[in-house]
């Protein structure tokens, strides 16, 4: 059986697509037929690859990591929209680093990354290293230096913010190949959401900016926990993409110090 016919037979919908990305990136016919096994036993496509798009670049990933989506380059886009050259940086709940990866390329003078997961802390270190971003495991805020309270532009958490109840919906893929650290956000899914919030005027530099991913359904709530925690919130969504951003500003304007620094 081709390749294509065992994906198709399998349930993949894009199964030329898939087919054509495993010979694309195996190193033999052997390897394609051992990653294309693997995806039709239900692996995601990028765990199989070792690698997921993000904003035209290659993400390694693996098993047992979060698969950066889609949607997220929504989130991605707006933070470089915000952000200054040389602005200190922070992708939080950091998952593979794409976020982080996206902030260092595009300007950022000093970022940082921190995750709970060690799979993901490993995983972000191999796409963060080589742009010099350092990787932090940790509890969200626990996991930073101190160095960086009251110093960082732009923070960027893509926090888990599926309900619990509901990630016995999600499919199959996610369930049962992604860490459920990375996918339940307690009950009513903004439970990781609002310790971001609610720590992160502590750690924002006076005009800087969080930035977290959430659901449409949820983002009235989501951004009533930004303003609860001192931020001006605002959203931002894309209906092609699916994707709902909440923003958070902390008060006061740009430091001197960056104004003069970035011209």
């Amino acid at each position: 059986m081709s390749l294509v016919a065992a994906l198709r037979a399998a349930g993949c919908v894009f199964a030329e697509e898939e087919a054509a990305l495993i010979l694309d990136t195996a190193s033999g016919p052997d390897e394609a037929d051992r990653m294309t096994a693997r995806r039709v036993a239900g692996e995601p496509l990028e765990h199989v690859l070792g690698w997921a798009a993000f904003l035209g670049t290659r993400v390694a990933v693996g098993p047992g990591v979060f698969v950066p989506r889609r949607r997220t380059e929504f989130l991605a886009e707006h933070a470089l929209r915000l952000m200054r050259p040389g602005a200190v940086a922070v992708d939080l709940c950091c998952g593979s680093g794409a976020l982080g990866a996206a902030l260092a390329r595009g300007g950022a003078g000093e970022v940082h990354a921190a995750d709970l997961d060690p799979a993901a802390v490993e995983c972000a270190r191999r796409n963060l290293g080589p742009l010099g971003v350092p990787v932090h495991r940790g509890d969200l805020f626990a996991a930073l230096p101190a160095a960086l309270r009251g110093r960082v532009d732009i923070l960027v958490a893509n926090v888990p913010y599926v309900p619990t109840g509901d990630v016995p919906l999600l499919p199959t893929e996610a369930r049962e190949h992604e860490p459920l650290l990375s996918l339940d956000g307690g009950d009513d899914g903004l439970g990781v959401l609002r310790r971001v919030a609610g720590g992160a005027a502590d750690w924002l530099a006076p005009g800087g900016v969080l930035l977290s991913e959430t659901s449409e359904r949820q983002s009235a709530a989501a951004c009533a926990a930004f303003a609860a925690a001192g931020l001006d919130a605002r959203l931002a969504e894309d209906d092609e993409l699916g994707a709902t951003v909440v923003l958070g500003r902390q008060a006061g304007g740009v430091r001197a110090s960056r104004r003069s620094s970035r011209g």
